[in-house]
């Protein structure tokens, strides 16, 4: 199978939020999607915390994140574990219904837990939608224009992360943490070069 004609569904890119106790825990989504007039569908790896906390909480936020959303976001969220770290101390939220909102999207959703499908390495948790609103004017962010403008890369636990390779170069070296590749030799950057996608330094690259 060809897996590049996956690159021609339509996706977004969102936040998706909800509880671990009181504490307030969420990871990138590209997989959410209105599928009644008032339920929505989202899919999250069995390996991302969030997973097993919307299972216990019974409800879920999404906020929908647009083409200027502050660049620290999307490493934030996508390249880190809410097991390690606090992901929400330097990200701007408004409390709504309980769950965090991401106060830089263009607008969210709340939705209350009503059904769960297995895959084998997602769940789609299906919700009814309790609450919503617009947020600011800004065009909301398509995986497509994350790749080709923001040059960004998929998380292995994305639904549509496939393995990266490099260009033919004579040298590349790859981000052990988010997979990034940069092509040519990266010991000629100054130590203050950081991964674009999830900020680590170079010391962070393998050669490939």
């Amino acid at each position: 199978m060809n897996n590049s004609v996956l690159n021609l569904l339509s996706y977004g890119v969102y936040v998706v939020t909800t509880l671990d106790g009181d504490r307030s825990v969420g990871c990138i989504a590209n997989c959410a999607m209105q599928i009644t007039y008032d339920t929505l569908c989202v899919s999250i790896n069995h390996d991302n915390y969030t997973n097993g906390c919307i299972k216990k909480s019974k409800k879920f936020a999404i906020s929908i994140l647009g083409e200027h959303v502050n660049d620290a976001v999307i490493p934030t969220f996508g390249f880190n574990s809410c097991r390690d770290i606090d992901k929400f101390e330097k990200t701007k939220t408004v409390k709504i219904d309980g769950l965090d909102i991401l106060t830089d999207s263009v607008g969210y959703v709340i939705c209350e837990l009503t059904g769960e499908f297995e895959t084998e390495t997602h769940t789609v948790f299906v919700g009814k939608m309790t609450a919503g609103d617009v947020l600011k004017q800004d065009i909301p962010m398509t995986y497509d224009y994350y790749h080709k403008v923001k040059k960004g890369k998929s998380p292995k636990a994305a639904p549509t992360y496939q393995e990266e390779t490099s260009s033919p170069k004579t040298v590349a070296y790859k981000c052990k943490i988010c997979g990034y590749i940069y092509e040519g030799d990266i010991t000629k950057e100054p130590d203050t070069y950081v991964c674009p996608i999830c900020k680590k330094d170079k010391s962070y690259f393998e050669k490939i």
